[in-house]
C-alpha cells in the first residue's frame, strides 16, 4: 500500500486542505474507513484495473460519494506519473460519476457534468431559521445545485456578514437529511470582484471544511459562469477555488502540492 500526502486548493505554498491519496488498499469499505478515521484525514482509494480507474473517497466519519479536494490529489498524482496523457477519465466508487481530469501550468481541474437536485423549494424564513439569523437580509433567493451531492445555496450580503455567521448545525443536518441536501454553502460577492463561501455540513464546527469543490461547482452553475472562489479563513486554511462552465460540463480546479513523502 502506498500512501501520497498531498495539499489541494492551496492559495499559497503550505496552505490548503490536506489528503491521502492510496494505492494498493485492499477493498474493504470497513478497513477504509478505519484508516481515515486513525489518519483522521480525507482519504482517496485509488483502484485501477482493466476496467478503468476508481476512486473512493472515505472522511473520517463517513464515506462519501464524490470530493474534488481529494479528486486533485489524484489528479497530481497520475499526472506527475511519466508519460501521462493530457486527460485522465475515472470513476467514483459508489455512483459511478465520471470524472474527467487534466492539467493546467502548475494545477490540475476536474471536468464533471451537473446533476438532478430535489424538487423542493425553500423560502428565505427557512433559511434564516436554519443559519440562527432571523434579521439576516438575503441579496438573491436560496437556490439548490448540484455537481456530485446537492447544496442549499445562499447569498449573503458580504464577507462581515458570511463570517459572523453562527448557523444552526443541528438543524441544517437535519433538514439536510429529510430533504436531500448535503447542507447549506453560504456565499457572497466580494469587492475585488472574486467569491468568498463557507461550507455548513457538519454537527462540529470544528470540522467546517476549507474548501468546498462540490459547493464552488454548483455555485457555478447557479450562477451559470466560472469563480475564482475563496474559502477557509475560519478555519485557518486558506484556498482557492477557480471554476469555469464548458457547454453543459462544469470544471472545477486549483492547485495540488505534495504535503511530505510517499509513504507504503
Amino acid at each position: 500500500m502506498h500512501v501520497h500526502a498531498l495539499i489541494c486548493f492551496s492559495s499559497s505554498p503550505g496552505q490548503g486542505n490536506p489528503a491521502l491519496v492510496i494505492e494498493g488498499a485492499p477493498r474493504d469499505s470497513a478497513a477504509r474507513q478505519a484508516l481515515a478515521r486513525e489518519r483522521n484525514t480525507t482519504c482517496v482509494f485509488l483502484d485501477e484495473d482493466g476496467a478503468g480507474t476508481q476512486v473512493d473517497f472515505f472522511y473520517p466519519h463517513m464515506r462519501s460519494p464524490l470530493c474534488l479536494h481529494a479528486t486533485l490529489a489524484v489528479a497530481a498524482v497520475l499526472f506527475a506519473r511519466p508519460g501521462a496523457p493530457a486527460t485522465i477519465a475515472v470513476e467514483t466508487a459508489l455512483k459511478g460519476q465520471r470524472l474527467e481530469l487534466a492539467r493546467e501550468g502548475a494545477g490540475y481541474f476536474v471536468k464533471l457534468a451537473p446533476q438532478a437536485v430535489p424538487a423542493i423549494d425553500v423560502t428565505p424564513a427557512q433559511v434564516a431559521a436554519l443559519l440562527a439569523a432571523p434579521a439576516i437580509a438575503l441579496p438573491s433567493p436560496p437556490r439548490l445545485a448540484s455537481v456530485g451531492s446537492p447544496k442549499l445555496l445562499v447569498e449573503v450580503a458580504d464577507t462581515d456578514a458570511l463570517y459572523a455567521l453562527a448557523p444552526d448545525l443541528a438543524a441544517i443536518a437535519d433538514w439536510g437529511h429529510k430533504n436531500g441536501v448535503s447542507g447549506i454553502y453560504a456565499w457572497c460577492r466580494r469587492t475585488d470582484g472574486d467569491y468568498e463561501g463557507r461550507n455548513f455540513n457538519h454537527l462540529d464546527p470544528a470540522l467546517e471544511d476549507s474548501a468546498t469543490g462540490v459547493a464552488a461547482g454548483a455555485l457555478s452553475v447557479a450562477l451559470g459562469q466560472g469563480l475564482t472562489l475563496r474559502q477557509g479563513r475560519a478555519t485557518g486554511r486558506d484556498c482557492l477555488i477557480r471554476t469555469r462552465v464548458d457547454g453543459a460540463a462544469v470544471l472545477v480546479g486549483g492547485a495540488a502540492e505534495p504535503a511530505g513523502q510517499t509513504s507504503a
